[in-house]
């Protein structure tokens, strides 16, 4: 049985994708061990998880130990648990005596607690641990998710006597996403391309993509939801959590509530609905501003927030949904070049979508009849669409009933086929 190292940069609690892909790899004769991030803020996921007899979870310890001392020791001292005045004559004594260690030591524990610099300690010490588990692991194959870890599945497969297989599975557009603008991002990207073995990405759009930039068409693997995890029978009364009555019509999005996702839109276009509930169901960076924006509008009632949900546990608050958006804004080609995981888990939920009409979301969309797609950018063409599956419930069970018929396409199920005939190389 050949061992599998993975490298992805989160805790893994939401991960759907890296779940499914180690799941599938743990049930066709491979072992694999998932090396990820610790939170030490959440109580509820342990450093060291087994999921089932050959994947395992290892979570690295996120905070170096001298991080988290010199920061109790800040919090402790300017706290005003100890006086000040002791201290200060305490470290003027100190430099006076020796001066040349105490003055850069000070100016050292101001850096690394006030700065970028203790941004850059954290990294780095965290991209140490987790190639120094991952070169230990001596595993038959290297996996790394996104360009974050990538450096740690090259040094762990490559920087030894017998090199092993590396593989990319670029997640996004790594050259052209939110966050990453800097050139750095592709020429980094660039250097580690030409020392990995396989590459995989999303879908045909990124693929070609990666064809002009690299000289290579790439492995697509498509972000499909597993219909083992999907098909409950089991339903949270979300109209029960919410109070509210059970024939309102739930107009849902669920996911991380992140910029240029087009969630400040469906703000700005739910006056013009005809009616129904908005309710969020996520967490992320810009949560609190579309919270305030609600609350400046008096819409408290009607637009609605819960907090992220497990995955294996969303379908169960998917299926309430009357329909379901995916209103992504084109700030880059990594958006525009989408096709969404919360998509195809609608579809999976029999939730009709209205979602925006770039090319591969409007492909699936349009090809199974699940929906309506529509100009995201523009709040009045979100109400149209909204409308139109408000107006037409005939038409609305019609794309329903067509989930049922697009979710034997779009599943994992059928598509880690392509995972397995990656692997099947090596």
């Amino acid at each position: 049985m050949k061992r599998v190292g993975m490298f992805v940069w989160n805790h893994f609690t939401n991960d759907a994708r890296v779940l499914r892909e180690c799941t599938s790899l743990s049930q066709n004769g491979y072992d694999v061990e998932l090396i990820c991030i610790d939170d030490p803020n959440d109580s509820s996921i342990s450093k060291y998880e087994e999921v089932n007899e050959h994947f395992r979870v290892h979570r690295m310890k996120r905070y170096p130990s001298t991080l988290l001392f010199l920061q109790g020791f800040y919090r402790f001292a300017v706290g005003k648990r100890w006086p000040l005045l002791p201290l200060i004559v305490i470290w003027g004594f100190l430099v006076y005596l020796l001066p040349w260690v105490i003055i850069p030591l000070t100016i050292l524990v101001g850096l690394l607690l006030k700065t970028k610099v203790r941004v850059i300690w954290i990294r780095g010490a965290l991209i140490l641990r987790m190639i120094v588990k991952g070169y230990k692991g001596n595993y038959d194959i290297y996996h790394s998710n996104d360009l974050n870890t990538l450096p740690q599945g090259y040094v762990s497969s490559k920087w030894r006597f017998r090199k092993k297989p590396l593989i990319y599975d670029s997640h996004e557009v790594q050259t052209s996403r939110t966050g990453y603008d800097s050139p750095w991002y592709k020429r980094f990207e660039g250097f580690f391309i030409k020392r990995m073995d396989s590459m995989i990405v999303e879908n045909d759009t990124r693929a070609k993509y990666n064809e002009d930039l690299y000289g290579f068409y790439p492995h697509v693997l498509h972000n499909y939801p597993s219909l083992e995890i999907q098909q409950t029978d089991e339903k949270v009364n979300l109209h029960e959590i919410l109070n509210l009555p059970q024939n309102e019509k739930i107009l849902l999005y669920q996911g991380g509530i992140q910029a240029g996702r087009g969630l400040e839109n469906l703000i700005n276009a739910f006056p013009k609905f005809n009616e129904g509930t908005l309710v969020y169901i996520g967490d992320g960076k810009i949560k609190e501003k579309l919270q305030k924006m609600v609350k400046d509008r008096k819409l408290e009632e009607k637009i609605r927030f819960l907090p992220k949900v497990p995955v294996r546990e969303l379908p169960k608050y998917t299926k309430n949904a009357y329909l379901g958006f995916q209103v992504l804004n084109n700030i880059n080609f990594n958006h525009w070049s989408a096709s969404s995981n919360k998509l195809f888990e609608y579809m999976m939920n029999e939730v009709p979508v209205v979602a925006c009409d770039f090319p591969e979301i409007k492909r699936a969309v349009e090809e199974s009849g699940v929906g309506v797609t529509i100009d995201p950018h523009d709040p009045n063409e979100i109400a149209k669409g909204v409308n139109y599956l408000l107006e037409n419930p005939e038409k609305r069970e019609i794309f329903s009933a067509n989930c049922k018929i697009a979710r034997k396409k779009y599943n994992w199920e059928i598509e880690q086929k392509n995972l397995l005939e990656v692997y099947r190389i090596y």
